[in-house]
C-alpha cells in the first residue's frame, strides 16, 4: 500500500518562504514520478512542479519558476517544495502525487498520470 504524507504548509506574509514535504511510503521502486499539484478554493486542482524520481529532471508551471523548486531525496523517499516569494495567489490545498507509469510523460502535467495521492497541505499568503 503506497501513502503519501504532505507537510510542512502553513500561514505566511506575502514575499515569504515555505517548504513542502512529502513523505512517501510503500513500493517506491515503482516511482516513476512525483509531482506538486494545488488547488484553491473553488478552482480545479492544477500542476504545479514535478520530477522524476530516478534521473531528477524537473518541470513546472511558468507562474512558479524561479520562485519555486522542486527537489526529492530518494534515500528517504521524501520530495520536496521549497517556495520562495510567496504571493498572495499561491494560496491553497497543494498535494503531492506519486506517477507510476513512464508512459505517462506527455500528459504528466495533468492529474490523470498519477496514481497516489496525498491528503493535501495548507498553503495561506497573506497580503
Amino acid at each position: 500500500q503506497v501513502q503519501l504524507v504532505e507537510s510542512g504548509g502553513g500561514l505566511v506574509q506575502a514575499g515569504g518562504s515555505l517548504r513542502l514535504s512529502c513523505a512517501v511510503s510503500g513500493r517506491t521502486f515503482s516511482t516513476y514520478a512525483m509531482g506538486w499539484f494545488r488547488q484553491a478554493p473553488g478552482k480545479e486542482r492544477e500542476f504545479v512542479a514535478r520530477i522524476t524520481w530516478r534521473a531528477g529532471f524537473t518541470y513546472y508551471v511558468d507562474s512558479v519558476k524561479g520562485r519555486f523548486t522542486i527537489s526529492r531525496d530518494n534515500a528517504k523517499n521524501t520530495v520536496y517544495l521549497q517556495m520562495n516569494s510567496l504571493k498572495p495567489e499561491d494560496t491553497a490545498v497543494y498535494y503531492c502525487a506519486e506517477a507510476r507509469n513512464a508512459q505517462a510523460m506527455p500528459i504528466m502535467s495533468f492529474v490523470r498520470a498519477y496514481d497516489y495521492w496525498g491528503q493535501g497541505t495548507q498553503v495561506t499568503v497573506s497580503s
